[in-house]
């Protein structure tokens, strides 16, 4: 009974740690999953966390200088809100450069995030004097929530409220609550039945009288919203600090996400956490006598070995459906 409990509580703390370090993967992969619904690939999800990680910290620490005495959840929430209005600027700013001026979507999303790692290093230089990290501010970290009811049973309290059964950051449960929005908006409203029209004959949606150009901007800020969230759990999270390209690639395992999950809502969160586990296996082989360069090969290296082992899949199952069509 002993070591069914532990073995019970060792895959519960797993879990809770895969949470973890998906979300950021995650928040940002629905936000991608909702312009690709338009045909709109959102390159910009890198640069997307890392604006809102950036202005999340400067946001709540400021608050602080400039409004002594509120406390620390009023502070935390103004971060929230600059975090996420410079995620929403910067990707209505891409939707501006597609939609209205012409340019390319790929090079306009690559521009925004060379924009926004050159930006935030040079605004923390400038507000910190320090390129590294804003160590040096007081910032304030968004709360955890306890799901009380659950003490009896360990390994459920363990999955719900993480190891040291204080709670999982509120946008742990936010990324999980993302996944049921982003699939219902998608399946289940007006707004995603556009999107999807959009995406599959923008030539058949005007001529249905769909608002293209209203319904893409409306895409692109849910997605810009939704790295947003994602890039304030890497600097308002667990941690209550901004370090240069805190990011790291994060954006891009994101939109790899939404195309090995094929586009699909619940594809995109398996793909998601796939590699928010290869994340956690890096994270614990950091600890051991293995070379940096090695551990840092391996969120990218599983994204490549997932995409070949998705793309040959896909073409055995195109040989089938022929071989038996003929």
């Amino acid at each position: 009974m002993a070591d069914s409990a532990m073995q019970g509580l060792f895959w519960a703390t797993l879990i809770g740690a895969l949470l973890r370090a998906s979300t950021p993967i995650l928040l940002a992969a629905n936000g991608g999953l909702v312009t690709e619904a338009c045909g709109a690939t959102n390159v910009a999800l890198e640069g997307l966390l890392l604006i809102s990680a950036f202005f999340g910290v400067i946001g709540s620490a400021y608050a602080a200088i400039w409004m002594p005495g509120m406390g620390a959840g009023f502070y935390a929430c103004l971060g929230l809100c600059c975090g996420l209005a410079a995620a929403l600027i910067f990707s209505l700013v891409l939707a501006f450069l597609h939609l209205e001026l012409g340019a390319d979507l790929v090079i306009a999303g690559i521009g925004i995030n060379m924009l926004a790692a050159g930006l935030t290093i040079y605004l923390m230089s400038v507000l910190t004097g320090d390129k590294g990290s804003t160590a040096s501010l007081a910032s304030y970290a968004l709360p955890v929530l306890h799901i009380p009811g659950f003490a009896t049973w360990p390994i459920v309290d363990v999955l719900l409220n993480s190891e040291s059964r204080q709670g999982h950051h509120v946008l742990v449960y936010a990324a999980l609550i993302s996944c049921l929005g982003v699939h219902g908006l998608l399946a289940r409203t007006s707004l995603g039945l556009r999107l999807r029209a959009i995406g599959e004959s923008r030539e058949a949606a005007i001529a249905a009288g769909i608002d293209v150009k209203k319904s893409q901007y409306l895409a692109f800020a849910i997605s810009g919203l939704c790295a947003g969230l994602g890039g304030l759990h890497l600097s308002m999270g667990y941690l209550a600090v901004f370090q240069a390209d805190m990011s790291a690639g994060r954006g891009f395992l994101a939109l790899a996400a939404v195309f090995l999950g094929t586009r699909r809502p619940l594809g995109t969160v398996a793909a998601s956490f796939l590699f928010g586990a290869s994340t956690v296996l890096a994270a614990q082989l950091g600890l051991l006598a293995i070379p940096s360069q090695l551990v840092y090969m391996i969120p990218p290296f599983a994204t490549l070995a997932a995409m070949a082992a998705a793309g040959a899949w896909r073409r055995a199952r195109s040989r089938r459906t022929q071989a038996i069509g003929a």
